[in-house]
């Protein structure tokens, strides 16, 4: 795939995020790049000046059919399509609101099929173009406190496999990105909404517990967003990029994880980020 004339389009791209600094490797490698976010004044402070942005609310019809629209009308293509834009909430799982739920399956999930419905006609009409969905290693094993993240981008990898098939007669490349610990903002974020648990919430005693968890991924020598770019952008403008890709901290340990018997993982992970700070902050009192 050539650069001279490989039009992105990246959704997600608030500052000191994974999306932002995809743009900027990308506009690097001398792309046309438009990066999107549903609040423009987020993605201030790229280094290109060519980076286009553009306001996007990924859980909109219309606002999806107006970017791709606006795209092809400016460009007359895209090449490559990064479905980045995600949201997350730590919680136990029947502590979430069901409007929380159906909020993150709409971004995280059904926002990937919208995009992939408003590009695939214009990518198969060219017979190339490169998808690209951003998962996370908590989609292939979950850990505690994080159920519904995980279990969108379980939702997500699914999605992704069969969006591989069906392509393949039209020559699009579909590719899972599922990143370990890499340096976010995300983590942040979590923190300025605080967590909240119901007054009547079981698991008021483990609090600690789940704010470990919380910025868990930033507290273990996370890969810097950069480095994690540079590797993705690299594979991703190849002729023939890979199906699958795991950058980031821990993604070792993951792979090991997978070949473990499972309820031996699950019950290591209720160990390390459940069960084991709650005991921890009791024996500190």
């Amino acid at each position: 795939m050539s650069s001279r004339k490989t039009v992105v389009l990246v959704t997600g791209c608030s500052k000191g995020g994974i999306g932002f600094a995809l743009c900027e490797q990308f506009a690097a490698k001398g792309c046309v790049v438009y990066a999107t976010a549903r609040r423009p004044e987020s993605m201030e402070g790229f280094s290109h000046d060519g980076i286009r942005r553009l306001p996007l609310d990924v859980t909109k019809d219309d606002d999806v059919t107006k970017v791709v629209q606006t795209i092809i009308g400016e460009e007359g293509q895209i090449d490559v399509l990064v479905n980045n834009a995600g949201a997350s909430t730590s919680s136990p799982l029947i502590d979430v609101d069901m409007d929380e739920i159906v909020r993150i399956f709409e971004t995280n999930v059904f926002a990937t099929i919208r995009t992939a419905r408003a590009v695939i006609p214009h990518m198969t009409s060219r017979k190339r173009g490169t998808i690209v969905n951003v998962g996370s290693v908590g989609g292939n094993i979950p850990n505690p406190w994080n159920g519904v993240y995980c279990a969108t981008k379980a939702a997500l990898h699914s999605l992704t496999d069969v969006l591989y098939m069906e392509c393949t007669p039209f020559n699009i490349h579909v590719v899972l990105l599922a990143p370990g610990a890499v340096k976010s903002n995300i983590a942040t974020n979590q923190a300025v909404r605080g967590i909240r648990l119901p007054p009547d919430s079981l698991y008021q005693d483990y609090f600690d517990s789940i704010l470990k968890k919380m910025t868990w991924s930033q507290e273990s020598n996370p890969m810097p967003t950069e480095v994690f770019a540079q590797k993705t952008v690299n594979a991703l403008l190849q002729p023939k990029p890979p199906r699958y890709m795991s950058e980031g901290t821990m993604t070792s340990w993951y792979k090991i994880f997978e070949w473990l018997p499972r309820t031996w993982v699950l019950d290591y992970f209720w160990s390390t980020l459940g069960e084991g700070p709650r005991k921890a902050a009791q024996n500190k009192k």
